[in-house]
Formats: C-alpha cells, structure tokens, sequence
C-alpha cells in the first residue's frame, strides 16, 4: 500500500484497486452511505458522466452546488471547478478525485499578474470567466460562464468601462455580437485554441449537410464558419432540437458522449485540431479524472478542495452575483 505522504505528491489517492470489484457498484454504494453528490462535467469521461449524480456544464454545476443538501461533493472535472463548489459550500466537503486536473485558462490568468492590471485600470467593472482560480475571482465583480456571459455583460451599462479575463476568445466574440469595447486580457483554453479552420471547411466539404457547432472559446475564424455558437450545454440543446442529422463539433470531445446518448440517430464528429501531433481535441486536464481514482477518492475521502477563507470571502461574492443576474435573467 502506498502511503499517504506519497498520495499527497501525486496529487490523487495511488491505491491498487482490489481485483474482482465492480467499480461503478461500489462507488454508488459509497456516495449513498455518504452521503454524496457526485457531479461532473461535459468533458470527463463517459463512463463517469453516466454515474454520476448530476451532469452539466459550469453554469449548471455551480446552481446544482448552491443548492445541494449532500455532507460530500465530488467534483469530477477540473480544479478551479471544485474551488467553485468549496466557496459556495465552505461546510462541505469538496473533493476533487485528481488535484493535478487544472485548466489551461485559469493558468494563464495568474491572480498576482491580475490584480496589477486590475489595479492599472481602477475605472473598469471586472468580468471575469469562471474558468478562473479562486484567487482570481476575488479581484473579480462579476463571474460569467460561456453559457451568461453576453446576459451579463449586457445588463450593464454600454458605455460601461469593463475587463474580461482571461480568454480573450470568449471576450472577443463577446465584444463583435454587442457592440462593446472590452478590454481583454490574453488567456485561451489549450483545447479550443487549436481547432482547424481549413480542417473543419474540408470536413464540410465532405459532410456538405453537416451543421457546424462552436464554443466561442475557439479563435474568431472557427467562430465565423458556425451554424451554431453557444456554451457546451447551449450546443447540446440545439443537437437536440435542430433537424440536421449531422453535425461537426467544435468544443472538448467528451460532450459527443451525451449528444449521442440524447440523439442516438443523429452522427456527430469531432472536429480536428490544427497541430498535426495531436489526433484528438481532448482536454488533458479532464481526463485526468478516472473511474479509479473516483473510486479511491470516495474511499479515502481525498483530496479535498481547499480555500483560504479570506480569498473565499471575497471570491464568492462575484460569483453570488453571477447566480442572482442569471436567475433574474432566467439563465
């Protein structure tokens, strides 16, 4: 057995699982007597999403967080996502089954760095993606997710002085649908960035009755060839309701396992990144999180999501705020 000390290093619970187990079994027979919600993202594995409690997309996680009743949360999907569940619910425990599952967007908005711009430019409302560390959040008015983000900034004023970080994607599209004038720190998500305009217009040539589907993480180019922009839960719902039998997907593969689940019928293809040493649009971060180490997870009720309570204090505040605008939007 590999001692704790060591687990702590790599970040997960490293213990062999015992042979003959029924993993999916055994981990609804522990989040019952536990009490646990288990909640994961769009981008994990199918296997997982098809256990757990409650799957969605960042808006949807963070509503089904604030009102959960469960003793445990176990956040399958990224770090700053279980950091979102421990601000919302300091009393819970938050567990997130690898610490190493980060995310490229919230590494390129380092708080200290952050807080310097903020700080240069005392005039601007801070909107900031909630694909941000919790550190992040603090200097932040407002949170938004790719599914609020045009609400949100629209309900303020449109001569309003405002930041968004840190994708500067997401800000730019933003920017050309409103009218507005943002200014955009430079941060991109490692998986939306390297989707392939030319690769995507040859698989249209190929699937010439294919609609094209696009999270507005990716680069302008990708964007304007869309027959559908919108966040990952906002592309699922157009599958869908939409009459096209085919669609190529331009968002982290791991939502085709719902799309297909919800639309048997209906074929949906991943759309290909540009980078010709990578064959898949896959999040690395994600993935990380696997059926083993959910299972480990629950067992040793490790790792846990910790959040310094000043930074919490102020971190939840933006993101309340983000709650109560969509909920008065009706988002």
């Amino acid at each position: 057995m590999m001692l704790k000390t060591e687990w702590k290093e790599k970040g997960y619970a490293d213990e062999p699982i015992p042979a003959g187990i029924d993993l999916k079994k055994e981990i609804r027979r522990m989040a019952q007597e536990k009490n646990a919600v288990i909640m994961a993202h769009y981008y994990v594995s199918g296997e997982i999403q098809d256990l757990a409690d409650f799957v969605g997309d960042s808006l949807a996680l963070a509503q089904q967080a604030a009102k959960t009743d469960a003793d445990i949360i176990v956040m399958c999907g990224v770090h700053f996502m279980g950091e979102t569940n421990k601000i919302l619910c300091p009393n819970k425990k938050v567990l997130v089954p690898d610490l190493n599952a980060t995310c490229s967007l919230a590494e390129s908005c380092r708080a200290e760095e952050f807080e310097d711009f903020v700080k240069a430019h005392p005039d601007h409302t801070v909107i900031s993606y909630v694909n941000t560390t919790a550190a992040t959040k603090a200097v932040t008015d407002v949170v938004v997710t790719s599914g609020n983000a045009r609400q949100i900034v629209e309900s303020f004023p449109k001569d309003e002085k405002i930041i968004f970080a840190p994708d500067q994607n997401l800000g730019g599209y933003i920017n050309s649908i409103t009218g507005r004038q943002m200014l955009l720190w430079n941060g991109a998500c490692h998986v939306h960035e390297r989707f392939s305009l030319e690769k995507i217009l040859l698989m249209k040539q190929q699937h010439p009755e294919a609609k094209v589907l696009v999270h507005p993480e990716c680069k302008g180019p990708v964007v304007r060839v869309a027959d559908k922009v919108g966040s990952t839960a906002a592309l699922l719902k157009f599958a869908i309701q939409d009459d096209a039998q085919e669609f190529i997907v331009a968002t982290e593969s791991g939502i085709l396992h719902e799309m297909q689940k919800r639309c048997p019928e209906k074929t949906f293809l991943p759309a290909p990144p540009n980078d010709s040493t990578c064959a898949c649009n896959e999040c690395n971060y994600m993935k990380l999180i696997t059926m083993e180490k959910l299972y480990n997870c629950l067992k040793y009720e490790w790792p846990t999501v910790e959040v310094d309570p000043q930074v919490a204090a102020q971190a939840v505040r933006p993101i309340n705020r983000m709650l109560e605008i969509s909920a008065q939007l009706g988002l």
